[in-house]
């Protein structure tokens, strides 16, 4: 937002964000970059590590790692800020697989954004439900009862009558 479409941003905060941007080298894509790339290696050592000592090295990885290239002038606070909350918001998917791919279109959604800014991140989520509405498991479309929609199955779907109502036998 900041580079393709900065009257979005309220003015006391887009002066504050490039104020800190003032001095580091990189455009904001690649900043973005480097800070998933370094998250991604933390996050793959945690893994790997024993579960009483892999979490600790993680946040004091992340702690130390983000607070030295902020100090160094290699990235700035706030690209440090979204990255980190980026990251706390993947760990919110309960689904190893589907934390798998999220992690993998992020990459893609950040490549959308830098190139077109909010024009390439809906183009991007247009493409994804595009290709979940072309998905199907075992002869049934993945996004049903939305897509395609069917009317009383999505009426079911949105509006839930209580269980101590609902007919008994699954009908």
């Amino acid at each position: 937002m900041i580079v393709y479409h900065p009257e979005i941003v309220p003015p006391q905060l887009l002066s504050s964000i490039l104020s800190a941007r003032d001095g580091v080298p990189f455009p904001v894509l690649m900043e973005a970059l480097v800070m998933e790339v370094i998250f991604e290696g933390l996050r793959e050592a945690s893994i790997r590590m024993p579960r009483s000592i892999g979490s600790a090295i993680s946040i004091v990885g992340a702690l130390v790692i983000g607070e030295s290239a902020v100090q160094a002038g290699i990235i700035s606070s706030p690209a440090v800020i979204v990255v980190a909350g980026t990251a706390i918001a993947s760990f919110t998917i309960p689904s190893v697989s589907l934390s798998g791919a999220i992690r993998i279109l992020r990459f893609g959604m950040l490549f959308l954004a830098s190139l077109l800014g909010l024009y390439g991140i809906m183009i991007g989520l247009f493409l994804m439900a595009i290709h979940l509405s072309a998905l199907s498991s075992i002869g049934v479309p993945y996004l049903k009862p939305f897509a395609p929609g069917t009317g009383r199955a999505l009426e079911k779907t949105i509006f839930r009558i209580p269980w101590s109502q609902a007919k008994k036998g699954g009908k």
